[in-house]
């Protein structure tokens, strides 16, 4: 009897630029994409990803590829949720691709699958920067508006003070205003 062995190979999910900027991490001040994450979204298993990698090392200088830190496993395991060392995960420390890196992995990678998730990604980096920009015009427009209010706070709180003075009762006895028939006439 023959039994047929199950793939550990799974399909891979449908990409979409909000699964990509998901999956879109800083460190170091740059914004990056782990091998891992990177390997699901191009079919592929992590181990051969870094494979391909490591065979073209001279198309990702420094500053295409990242070699994350004991220190950086470790947040970025709080962050996403890796398994502990030991426990069936990973036993080396993963690559982080900046997007030059990812933009060349479509040369390394030369699946139709990695062409299209690659133009995907870039997009999906394009995006984040936009937004990120309109978050910065937006902050220096807000900063503009508190300096050109800086002095109007103590202006207004005067007003209000000289509002709540004037609706406060004055001191000393009340004069009654009008004729009272408790008191006597003149006559």
């Amino acid at each position: 009897m023959n039994r047929l062995r199950k793939s550990r190979a799974t399909a891979p999910e449908p990409v979409t630029i909000e699964v990509v900027q998901n999956r879109i991490h800083l460190i170091r001040g740059q914004k990056v994409m782990l091998d891992s994450e990177l390997a699901g979204l191009y079919g592929v298993a992590t181990k051969t990803l870094n494979r391909a990698v490591k065979r073209h090392i001279a198309r990702f200088p420094c500053d295409f590829l990242l070699h994350i830190t004991r220190k950086e496993v470790a947040n970025l395991r709080y962050q996403i949720g890796t398994s502990k060392i030991g426990r069936g995960g990973r036993r080396y420390r993963p690559y982080a691709f900046t997007e030059q890196g990812v933009a060349m992995l479509s040369s390394v990678l030369n699946s139709e699958r990695a062409v299209q998730v690659n133009i995907l990604i870039v997009r999906a980096f394009v995006q984040l920067r936009t937004l990120l920009a309109s978050h910065r015009e937006l902050a220096a427009k807000l900063t503009k508006l508190e300096r050109k209010l800086e002095g109007h706070d103590v202006a207004i709180r005067n007003l209000f003070d000289t509002i709540r003075a004037m609706l406060a009762d004055p001191p000393g006895p009340k004069r009654l205003i009008g004729f009272n028939r408790d008191q006597e006439q003149p006559e």
